[in-house]
């Protein structure tokens, strides 16, 4: 099983992950946001990978080091889990519809931090999280995995239904991108022999 557990204390945020790149999409998850909460399981159930994360932030600032700092551990954790790679398919991407939106992620565990966004949001707030924090979780994702990370919503309405479809295309992706090829199970993904 490709596992992980990382913990970060700063003074901004106090966070536990533990993941299981091989589970079944098992969650259980508080971060005091309640719509982050419902992306997070949305991004376990559709990815297979087993979540447990707790964060503690400083939500009576905002909410910024709160959403970062759990993408930074979300993306530490990955990193552990599946150590030099070998194996993986690398590249994942994967279209999602959520009723009148569609998106697309595509991913590359590349070693190289790249982080595309085109995604238009019309309102300032989802719930209670700024919709300008979703940038920010992906952004830290990509930077603390060292991924390519494109994410493109190419219509829709509804602002809810946007970054769900975002975060399910993201999570399809990812689950992709993780899954072991048989036939390159020893081998690292790339021609130059690491990543």
């Amino acid at each position: 099983m490709r596992t992980a557990k990382v913990n970060r204390n700063t003074k901004e945020t106090n966070i536990s992950c533990e993941i299981n790149i091989d589970g079944t999409g098992k969650n259980e998850i508080y971060t005091g946001i309640g719509f982050f909460d419902h992306m997070l399981e949305i991004f376990s159930h559709h990815s297979l990978i087993d979540l447990k994360l707790k964060a503690k932030g400083d939500t009576h600032v905002d909410f910024h080091h709160t959403v970062e700092d759990t993408a930074y551990v979300l993306a530490d954790a990955i990193n552990r889990a599946i150590g030099e790679k070998r194996g993986i398919n690398r590249y994942g991407f994967f279209y999602i519809t959520m009723d009148e939106s569609l998106s697309r992620t595509v991913i590359d565990f590349s070693g190289r931090p790249e982080f595309i966004w085109k995604v238009k949001l019309g309102l300032k707030k989802i719930g209670e999280m700024d919709t300008e924090l979703f940038h920010e979780f992906f952004r830290a994702f990509c930077n603390e995995s060292k991924c390519n990370l494109h994410i493109e919503n190419f219509y829709g309405d509804n602002n809810h239904h946007i970054i769900e479809s975002c975060f399910k295309s993201f999570a399809r992706s990812i689950r992709h991108a993780l899954t072991v090829d048989e036939r390159i199970k020893n081998i690292i993904p790339s021609s130059k022999g690491m990543l």
